[in-house]
């Protein structure tokens, strides 16, 4: 089945709902964090702002600022000492006294980056920050300490860290996350909407049958606006309850006409993540069967054929045949894709060498003589970036 799967993850990639799969999959997207910023540059300092000069444009003139260097966090070279004092071009505004980061790289001189502006607090965080080379497991033990801090350059960065983590680095630490803590956050107004994805997916992993309930009444609440990270939250109770948990997500999601686009693609998000990082928690047979139910949904269809191929569900090869160019079906995207897991099912062998192909296999192969006869256009147009070897 090796080839299957990568043929359906072609197919996958082509129809452009493809995720990385080196991050948090109920993140916003990731960004530099302070950590590597730090591991990039060649030298970082901890300066106080001097003085600065605004600029003159009749004369030509930037502007230019002023810093005396606090301490030295790292320069191999020791080209910098405290009480030093170094000047960047253009003006920076600030008070007396007020912290920076300076962080740089050498070439033939040190190219600075802008000032990051730091509190005391900020820069020991920075400073005791462990290094890249830290294996990640660890890393995020000392992160998870600092999300939701009061200093929000603290909070954001550490949040930072685990959208960049790997999904398989934030399960082993599940045990350190604070589990009261997230109840009140995935409640709070004042928890940033972008982090909540994350925390669901953490009490998911560390939360009992109380938190299954509270995650139950967020994700049961009848809404029209799109809601940030409420597929996060889907996933963490999915991952709580398992297959008994299913049957609420597709009937508030999967199979509710009321439900908003987002609401449903976000139910269509959770089940991709069980598939795909949780396979354990809930049959793949019981997921196929969820998913299968999208197929109703002609806006997401595409997606869901996609779905289904990377899964290798046969069981709606003839339904495929029946939907192509039907009514709201009739949509390039979606007979591409039927083409495609077309393609992708007719390459499945017997289970032992010699055996016949299963029965979806021989009708998949006759169906694409079919369109390829009777609408060569999308035929082609469907093969084209979809290469088998």
């Amino acid at each position: 089945m090796r080839l299957i799967a990568c043929l359906a993850a072609a197919l996958l990639a082509i129809a452009g709902n493809a995720r990385p799969a080196v991050c948090c999959p109920f993140c916003e997207a990731p960004s530099l964090t302070l950590a590597e910023q730090l591991g990039q540059a060649d030298v970082s300092l901890l300066v106080q702002w001097v003085k600065a000069e605004p600029a003159d444009r009749d004369k030509g003139f930037a502007g230019e600022t002023t810093y005396e260097v606090v301490e030295v966090v790292q320069d191999a070279a020791k080209s910098f000492e405290s009480g030093a004092q170094i000047k960047l071009s253009r003006e920076r505004v600030a008070k007396s006294g007020d912290l920076f980061v300076l962080l740089g790289n050498k070439g033939t001189s040190v190219e600075w980056a802008s000032p990051l502006a730091v509190s005391e607090a900020s820069y020991q965080y920075i400073k005791q920050a462990p290094s890249q080379e830290t294996p990640a497991v660890e890393r995020l033990k000392y992160f998870v300490k600092f999300l939701e801090y009061p200093d929000q350059m603290v909070a954001s960065d550490a949040y930072g860290e685990f959208a960049n983590a790997p999904y398989r680095d934030i399960v082993p630490i599940k045990d350190e996350f604070p589990r009261e803590d997230l109840r009140k956050w995935l409640t709070s107004p004042e928890t940033p909407k972008t982090r909540l994805g994350l925390y669901g997916l953490m009490i998911g992993l560390c939360g009992t049958d109380e938190d299954a309930e509270l995650l139950r009444e967020i994700i049961s609440q009848p809404t029209q606006d799109y809601r940030l990270g409420i597929d996060g939250l889907m996933a963490g109770y999915l991952l709580l309850t398992g297959e008994e948990g299913l049957p609420l997500i597709e009937d508030t999601k999967l199979r509710n006409e009321d439900a908003v686009f987002s609401e449903t693609y976000a139910g269509m998000q959770a089940l991709r993540f069980l598939w795909t990082y949780s396979p354990e928690t809930v049959p793949a047979e019981r997921l196929r069967a969820s998913m299968r139910i999208l197929l109703d949904r002609p806006d997401l269809a595409d997606l869901v054929i996609t779905d289904l191929a990377r899964w290798e569900d046969w069981s709606v090869t003839d339904r495929l045949k029946e939907m192509y160019g039907h009514d709201d079906y009739n949509i390039p995207s979606i007979k591409r894709n039927i083409i495609r897991y077309f393609l992708v099912a007719e390459r499945v062998k017997g289970e032992k060498e010699g055996d016949q192909p299963p029965e979806s296999a021989l009708k998949a192969k006759q169906y694409l003589a079919e369109l390829k006869e009777s609408d060569p256009k999308t035929y082609q147009a469907a093969k084209r970036f979809f290469i088998l070897n």
